[in-house]
């Protein structure tokens, strides 16, 4: 109740100094039909900007989420070699992953739906969707969505980067831009690698993206592929932490070709991807005969989305269809279909200050049959800096082919899995004031026939099973204040509970379903030193339910030109020891430095 009666103190202060409104300049999020700007949007979306993971002591994307509260980075290893994604308490198979809205989750494993084929330096902003999205973008929407947004520069330059760091650890890439009237492009290549911060964690990873924007006939024709290739030891990784010698090798390729055009009242948009996924997995690094997995899958599909703009509001409607493939030693030969369709339309009332927006979604899985997944979204604007919003949503999401049919020495898949499903509430209040921008969230997802994967005794093996019930509480808060002509550049205060209810589970050992954070805060504070120079200091608590809490503190110094960036960056200063996943020590002190030029052509 104390917590109640805190939240509303501070949203009437907040409304109280309210005056004038400054929106993210530029930011409108990408929706499948509806792209809105950041204050229009009635769900709890965050926007992470080119500026400001610049500024992080961060060397990888998984590293870059982790500084956000309600975004849980559950890493095996450093820099994100392997690393699973969750939002609000989601297992790591809940989330979708997309670049320029394109899906990057595999069919096989989530475990491997970080693997993406570019690095820092190519992103623009990255656009976070808490809360259920599965009726715009189908599968994996469960709990929420992350886009990555890349995007061509308008000027000719060559960048050139290069980092050392402790345990051996190197990078060098370099990108070019390249435009002109009509056209923008864009390549990026990186290598990096490291000996690793203990026995078997080493690793080697090499990555290249190329993007291209085309304006064609008044629409614009895109074009974008990638590729990364990785290598790494995996200490206790995977099976049992007693397993010391374990490898992977991962790749993944991503090529898509798209056009989007308006024409009067009408915007239309349309994409053919192609993604494929290779893994291997060896038990025994230096005796791969003893046990291998090979997966190899292949995605692909074509998707078309339209919206047209008239007095009653806006109507959005989109189809997708793809087909996913499997071929493995484990898991077997597997291939299905996907149909998807959504509706949904945005009403204005009261002066365009009363924004409703329901929806729907069909899914057709050849394997598991059809779903309908309805929502509603509402939002109120009290003036141009206040907003109070709601949404209520379905979702779903069918088992991965790990889930159906792994089988290993201490685990077996289940073919009798049904669908996950869930209902979703949040309501929510943000406030866009100056210098002043606040989001405050409270929600609640209530998990039907959950999957998880369980066992009855310790010497039993893992089997996933669906899980009558899963009831998930929660409150967010994100606050940032900047500052003007002063030493603080910037604070930014972020701080997620979760209240997580296992019901009517018979089994007596749970791997996900009850290793989610339940207190999160973080606290990121930026400096102006000098007039080039700046410091940035990002402090991590971390309490979760079934593991010891722990603090962490990483601090990233940087001098900045048009044309030079020299930075040194410290993670885990105060050395904590800390595990986010299957019991895999997390590295201690860490500390890097690098530059990075870049030449105007």
């Amino acid at each position: 109740m104390k917590l109640f009666y805190s939240i509303i103190a501070l949203f009437i202060c907040l409304v109280l100094v309210a005056q004038e409104s400054k929106e993210l300049e530029g930011v409108v999020i990408q929706g499948k039909t509806l792209s809105l700007p950041f204050n229009k949007t009635s769900q709890d979306v965050q926007i992470i900007t080119k500026e400001q993971i610049k500024a992080m002591p961060a060397s990888s994307i998984e590293e870059v989420l982790s500084y956000y509260s309600g975004i849980d980075i559950r890493q095996r290893g450093a820099h994100g070699v392997q690393a699973d994604v969750s939002i609000r308490g989601s297992s790591f198979e809940q989330v979708l992953i997309l670049i320029n809205g394109i899906r990057m989750n595999d069919s096989q494993t989530g475990h491997n739906t970080m693997n993406l084929p570019l690095d820092l330096a190519s992103i623009e902003r990255i656009e976070i969707i808490k809360g259920p999205a599965a009726r715009r973008f189908g599968q994996n929407a469960y709990a929420g969505a992350i886009n990555i947004v890349t995007r061509p520069s308008t000027k000719n330059d060559l960048t050139i980067s290069g980092s050392l760091g402790d345990f051996n650890t190197t990078s060098l890439g370099a990108s070019l831009n390249v435009s002109g009237k009509k056209f923008s492009q864009f390549i990026q290549a990186e290598t990096s690698q490291s000996d690793g911060y203990r026995y078997n964690t080493d690793y080697q990873v090499k990555n290249v993206w190329y993007q291209n924007q085309y304006k064609l006939n008044g629409g614009e024709l895109r074009l974008q592929g990638g590729f990364i290739d990785k290598k790494f030891g995996a200490n206790g990784f995977y099976s049992s932490p007693l397993a010391k010698d374990q490898y992977e090798a991962i790749q993944t390729s991503l090529v898509s070709i798209g056009w989007n055009q308006k024409s009067g009242k009408f915007k239309w948009e349309s994409n053919a991807y192609w993604r494929r996924s290779q893994d291997e997995y060896i038990f025994e690094r230096h005796n791969p005969s003893k046990y291998r997995n090979l997966h190899i899958g292949n995605n692909a599909g074509i998707e078309a989305n339209t919206n047209y703009s008239f007095s009653l509001g806006i109507t959005g409607v989109g189809l997708d269809f793809r087909k996913e493939y499997l071929s493995s030693n484990n898991l077997g030969k597997n291939h299905r279909t996907v149909y998807f369709a959504f509706l949904e339309h945005r009403f204005m009332f009261f002066k365009n200050r009363l924004d409703i927006t329901p929806g729907i979604s069909f899914s057709d899985y050849s394997d598991f049959g059809n779903f309908w997944y309805p929502g509603i979204d509402i939002g109120y604007s009290i003036n141009q800096q206040n907003k109070l919003f709601a949404n209520l949503g379905k979702t779903y999401r069918v088992p991965t082919y790990t889930d159906l049919n792994y089988t290993d020495p201490v685990t077996e898949g289940n073919t009798n899995l049904k669908p996950e499903n869930a209902l979703s509430y949040e309501l929510g209040y943000r406030l866009n004031h100056k210098n002043i921008k606040t989001t405050i969230s409270l929600f609640r997802r209530e998990s039907r026939k959950s999957i998880d994967w369980t066992k009855d005794s310790e010497e039993g093996k893992w089997k996933p099973e669906n899980i009558s019930r899963i009831n998930t509480d929660g409150v967010e808060v994100d606050f940032n204040y900047s500052f003007t002509a002063l030493f603080i550049k910037s604070i930014n205060l972020g701080y997620t509970y979760l209240d997580k209810n296992l019901k009517y589970s018979d089994r007596a050992y749970s791997r996900y379903s009850l290793d989610n954070l339940r207190h999160q805060l973080v606290v990121k504070v930026e400096h102006k030193l000098l007039k080039n120079i700046s410091n940035q200091i990002i402090y991590r608590y971390n309490d979760r339910v079934n593991l010891d809490d722990y603090h962490l503190l990483d601090d990233r110094l940087m001098y900045q030109t048009n044309h030079l960036q020299l930075y040194i960056q410290m993670t885990n200063i105060l050395n904590t020891k800390y595990t986010e996943s299957n019991l895999v020590p997390m590295p201690g002190r860490w500390i890097q430095g690098g530059v990075i030029f870049k030449n105007f052509l």
